[in-house]
């Protein structure tokens, strides 16, 4: 890679399986995986296996897998960390996606491995790969008003208002993942780390345009 960071060889987007958190805070990752998944090439295959869908193919003449873990949130790790040991797949060859309450919604921030910062997908991914090396892709959604109100705020779903700044998010996330693949992390980093969707896209600093086209291979 241009920034000489392996290639990402999966993304895997966490959120809850059930019906009933669809369209959640909680979910954004597995809404991100969703557009993600629009940007990519038909011939990626769906496949049900490692407690999980997961969608693989080739994009821009590499390996890539996406998956969404069924596992719940907090034992997201199950489902990861056997698909990357199947695969021969490395902590820094992996990209998770991931809400953030201590992001302001129309924000993300991409980081280079870490800690869990209290996200229990995260505690999880780290304890089952015995790595903290991962990549993040963190989704802002805000913030609760109060500790006790934690837990029903990132199970609740946006206002209308917020919906409209969250799909914008969900569009820069995706073309984020593309450059990700394509140019490297620290490019993507730069470009999309400092975007407030929020805002008037005429005043987004280092706004570029990224290829996302499905015809690239």
């Amino acid at each position: 890679m241009a920034d000489g960071t392996h290639r990402i060889r999966l993304i895997a987007g966490l959120g809850n399986p059930d019906s009933k958190y669809e369209g959640t805070r909680h979910n954004a990752g597995f809404m991100f995986a969703e557009r993600l998944l629009t940007k990519l090439p038909r011939s990626f295959q769906r496949i049900h296996g490692f407690q999980s869908y997961y969608w693989k193919g080739t994009y821009a003449g590499a390996p890539l897998i996406v998956q969404t873990p069924l596992t719940y949130m907090n034992l997201s790790g199950e489902a990861v960390a056997p698909l990357m040991r199947s695969e021969g797949i490395a902590p820094d060859e992996v990209l998770v996606v991931h809400d953030d309450m201590d992001i302001p919604l129309g924000r993300i921030r991409i980081r280079k491995g870490g800690g869990s910062a209290g996200h229990n997908g995260i505690k999880s991914l780290i304890e089952e790969i015995g790595s903290e090396g991962f990549h993040r892709m963190r989704i802002g959604v805000g913030h609760a008003e109060s500790r006790g109100d934690v837990i029903d705020y990132v199970l609740s779903e946006f206002s209308e208002e917020e919906r409209a700044i969250f799909d914008r998010v969900l569009g820069g996330a995706a073309e984020a993942a593309v450059l990700i693949l394509r140019r490297g992390i620290a490019m993507a980093m730069n470009q999309f780390n400092p975007r407030d969707f929020s805002a008037d896209e005429d005043s987004q600093p280092n706004k570029t345009t990224t290829e996302t086209s499905v015809n690239n291979k």
